[in-house]
């Protein structure tokens, strides 16, 4: 099936909001420009529209700031937030994509949880149960939610420096013998973590390729999760 066809104007609209991260409060025209690829006349006539409606304020200096309107839907967002309804379909379409099992994880004390799984149809494939409590102290999800809870960046090991700085982690055969699997940390807009993505199969089909692939497309996963994720 062929992909949807979007109206341009519009598109062009979103990508100027889109340039605002939390730690980006203000931009400039020319800041503006460099982020989309947009000519600043193209900016500043989609400007006039989105502050029409309140999406954007523009400041001294031409600087331009995310408006009211834009809070206000983030407000509504936050009210409405089902966090299961968020990342079930991602597992369903990283299990699809990887042909393996796609997780998400929870650290519960010295344990973490398996909230919400996507299993492929393979007939052998790594079956892991909603609800199943595994130690922290195996496994690639096990060692994100370890690394990443840590309040101090600096604190732990060098494999701990390298797995936050890489933000993935790859086990093979820590708690099973035969499963692999390759995790990265899901966080909250305000840096706190959410829980690991993770992906697990046969460690027969996680040769160095495999990895390069699956690590490619949980970082994908979870940079779209991030953007949606609010708490």
């Amino acid at each position: 099936m062929s992909e949807a066809k979007g109206v341009e104007a519009v598109e062009r609209a979103l990508s100027i909001l889109d340039c605002f991260e939390p730690d980006t409060t203000e931009l400039s025209l020319a800041e503006i420009a460099r982020h989309t690829g947009l000519y600043k006349s193209t900016i500043l006539r989609l400007a006039v529209s989105l502050e029409r409606f309140g999406y954007l304020v523009r400041g001294e200096g031409s600087r331009f700031r995310v408006g009211p309107t834009a809070w206000r839907l983030g407000a509504n967002y936050r009210q409405s937030f089902d966090l299961a309804a968020v990342i079930r379909p991602q597992l369903k379409q990283l299990s699809e994509a990887t042909n393996e099992t796609a997780s998400f994880y929870v650290k519960e004390g010295r344990h973490r949880v398996c909230l919400f799984r996507h299993e492929p149809p393979r007939a052998i494939r790594h079956t892991i149960q909603e609800g199943v409590s595994l130690p922290l102290v195996q496994g690639a999800s096990g060692k994100i939610l370890q690394i990443f809870a840590k309040i101090q960046q600096d604190y732990g090991t060098e494999e701990d420096a390298r797995v936050r700085s890489c933000g993935i982690a790859i086990s093979m055969g820590e708690r099973d013998v035969e499963v692999a699997a390759i995790a990265t940390p899901i966080l909250s807009t305000s840096g706190g973590l959410v829980g690991a993505l993770a992906v697990s199969g046969l460690i027969t089909r996680f040769g160095p390729d495999r990895q390069e692939e699956m690590t490619i497309l949980l970082k994908d996963y979870r940079k779209a999760l991030e953007k949606m994720i609010i708490c």
